[in-house]
């Protein structure tokens, strides 16, 4: 696709739908591109075991789903293995080391988090990356750029990550909005899951890490992106205008 090419697609009729007073974002795949780290971590695993490296493309469409998945399909290890654990270790020891040597922003995310906020929007971001991985990478990528997230739920927020609604239900309560009022962005279907589990509107962000996005739709999200800033048409066409500042 032409990198200024963008679609939006939906399923309900947007004019139907209720305005949202706050966006929350899964993290790998929707906000920050870090298949680069993660697919480095699983090189350095290969190295340190006498196998050549793995084709990127081949290892980007894992990253979105984690440890378990990028190990099956860098090393064919499966939790069933009795090395499973040491290397899963080993491996986020490798990913803690190098999270942010080559990981960025999607094209457009920074964009988008200024337009937001004229907007009068809240957002935030859930993730299923643990709180020692994702809070370092917040704070670099966007904290320091003073793109301040309305509200974190990380991996360890909860007891349940997605799908489970439970880290989207805690996000809406310290935002103080109601989940009626939130759309949730996410490239997997665990984003899409959980956001009807909580009763939230899904916008699939297909930018991200997935592999099979024919497959993808059967997952159920209500709107599709194919860039950030598609977000803001989905926004247009529910009413939600720029406020001014001043």
């Amino acid at each position: 696709m032409n990198s200024h090419e963008s679609t939006v697609r939906s399923t309900i009729d947007r004019k139907a739908v209720r305005p949202p007073r706050a966006i929350l974002f899964d993290f790998d795949g929707t906000l920050v591109d870090s298949a680069p780290d993660l697919a480095g971590a699983v090189n350095d695993l290969r190295a340190e075991r006498g196998l050549p490296a793995m084709p990127f493309d081949a290892l980007r469409p894992f990253a979105t789903y984690g440890a378990r998945s990028l190990l099956k399909a860098g090393l064919d290890l499966t939790p069933e293995h009795d090395d499973y654990d040491a290397t899963r270790r080993q491996f986020l020891s490798i990913y803690d080391r190098r999270k942010l040597d080559k990981s960025h922003l999607f094209d457009g995310v920074l964009e988008l988090l200024i337009a937001l906020e004229r907007r009068g929007l809240a957002w935030g971001i859930v993730t299923n990356k643990m709180s020692r991985l994702a809070e370092p990478m917040i704070h670099d990528l966007l904290r320091d750029r003073a793109f301040a997230p309305a509200v974190v739920v990380c991996g360890d927020s909860t007891t349940t990550p997605k799908p489970n609604p439970a880290p989207l239900l805690l996000a809406a309560r310290d935002a103080q909005i109601d989940v009626n009022d939130c759309w949730f962005v996410g490239d997997g279907e665990s984003d899409v899951r959980a956001s009807h589990a909580a009763g939230m509107t899904a916008v699939l962000a297909t930018y991200g890490y997935i592999p099979d996005l024919t497959a993808a739709r059967a997952w159920g999200a209500h709107h599709e992106i194919t860039r950030p800033l598609d977000l803001l048409g989905l926004l247009d066409g529910v009413g939600v205008v720029a406020t001014p500042r001043w």
